[in-house]
């Protein structure tokens, strides 16, 4: 969000589609709210072992196995922009919480 900074709000509008919020924050300033999720999986690895008994004798096996687990992150992005003219120019930007940095 930080390379909208100087730029029209219509150029997160074009990427993002419409804001989820807008509020009047007075004195010709605004905030622009879109609600951004992603979601997918994440690899979890645990360590897997066996004894193995045979003719030979008894042999340790070591092996590791995969499980992908679900998540879903929901995440609140504002900016903030002055009036000039007819449009918004976006003069700052926050994230809620650490979890949604993202490098866009």
């Amino acid at each position: 969000m930080e390379s909208y900074v100087g730029k029209s709000v219509k150029e997160p509008i074009l990427d993002y589609g419409p804001p989820t919020n807008v509020i009047d924050l007075g004195e010709g300033r605004r905030a622009f709210q879109w609600s951004i999720s992603s979601s997918g999986y994440v690899p979890m690895s645990t360590p897997t072992s066996a004894t193995v008994y045979g003719t030979g004798g008894m042999t340790a096996v070591y092996g590791q196995s995969t499980s992908y687990v679900p998540y879903q992150n929901d995440c609140l992005d504002t900016l903030t922009a002055r009036q000039q003219g007819d449009d918004y120019i976006i003069d700052g930007f926050r994230r809620p919480r650490i979890m949604c940095e993202s490098p866009y």
